[in-house]
């Protein structure tokens, strides 16, 4: 395994200055967002229709010592707006494009949430089973909204070469291991899990039976953490719709990794990992509301470093 960078932390700096950056932390691979939630500050998908920028951009990655764990694209391709559907599914189509000619194996992305019928505005994300209309909208938007477009989507990456990781994240239709493999069900096995534990620890998920669970289904990995209050959550639950900035009022907020659960944690986690296949890279990905990016980015990188798994062992004399 490898330590690895979510770049959209380091907006404000040029690519560059943020190969540079990375290198004196002893990392060397990156996962660049080409637009939708993450945006494209280093990676441009107008490189499709120009070769040179193509090459230039391949070049660059390449003299640095760098290779490119993954491309991110997160929108809501099922968005009931037909037209903001449109360009969040067009980016992610694109993206899957721009990952097959860098040589990229890997795209992530959110599953997408549909409203509650084809006349609606906004998503609605059915977190409960009755009255029973909700599961009337559940049934409808699995129905006649992501399995016709997931079956497609699915069949373009593998056509192009390319797995979809998709996000498990509150909001949208898929956001814990049983959506993921229900999506996963009717996509095809391009089609499978980003794990962020950090969406699954204010869930009440234990994101390492997450690992179990899912096993070849894991198509990538972010690191990032969250802390839970235990005061909060006792008052008010986990769902919560207060602004991360109001850190103390809030049942839970996303941490640099070691700053939500220990170093032990960690390890066990990458342990677990290993054993279920995974052996790809852990890429950080940095919301922590009370460190800056570059506290967050090094912290993480130091504690990732001393626990992560680099090297299968050989084989045993009594295996």
């Amino acid at each position: 395994m490898k330590v690895g960078v979510f770049t959209p932390l380091l907006s404000a700096l040029p690519l560059d200055q943020v190969l540079k950056k990375l290198k004196s932390l002893n990392i060397d691979t990156v996962e660049f967002g080409t637009g939708n939630y993450p945006g494209d500050a280093h990676a441009k998908l107008s490189m499709l229709d120009n070769p040179a920028e193509l090459a230039t951009f391949k070049s660059k990655i390449a003299d640095a010592g760098f290779t490119i764990s993954a491309l991110s694209s997160h929108g809501n391709p099922l968005h009931p707006d037909k037209a903001v559907a449109a360009r969040y599914a067009e980016t992610s189509k694109k993206t899957i494009l721009l990952a097959e000619k860098l040589g990229v194996n890997t795209v992530v992305d959110f599953s997408g949430c549909p409203g509650d019928s084809f006349g609606a505005k906004y998503p609605n994300w059915v977190t409960c089973s009755w009255p029973p209309e909700y599961l009337d909208i559940l049934n409808w938007q699995w129905d006649e909204v992501v399995t016709p477009y997931w079956k497609a989507h699915g069949k373009f990456a593998a056509d192009h070469g390319v797995k979809v990781a998709i996000e498990m994240h509150p909001g949208f239709v898929v956001y814990n291991p049983e959506t993921m493999l229900r999506l996963r069900a009717i996509a095809g096995p391009s089609v499978g899990a980003n794990l962020d534990p950090s969406h699954l620890f204010w869930q009440g998920i234990d994101p390492i039976v997450a690992v179990r669970e899912l096993g070849e289904a894991i198509h990538y990995v972010h690191a990032k953490d969250t802390q839970l209050f235990p005061t909060n959550v006792t008052r008010n639950g986990v769902l919560d719709t207060k602004s991360y900035t109001d850190e103390r009022h809030r049942s839970w907020i996303f941490r640099t990794v070691g700053y939500g659960h220990s170093a032990e944690w960690w390890s066990e986690f990458i342990s677990t990992l290993r054993m279920y296949g995974y052996d790809d890279v852990l890429s950080i990905e940095h919301e922590d509301s009370l460190m800056s990016p570059d506290e967050g980015l090094t912290k993480a990188a130091s504690l990732l470093a001393q626990v992560i798994i680099k090297e299968k062992p050989a084989a045993a004399w009594w295996v």
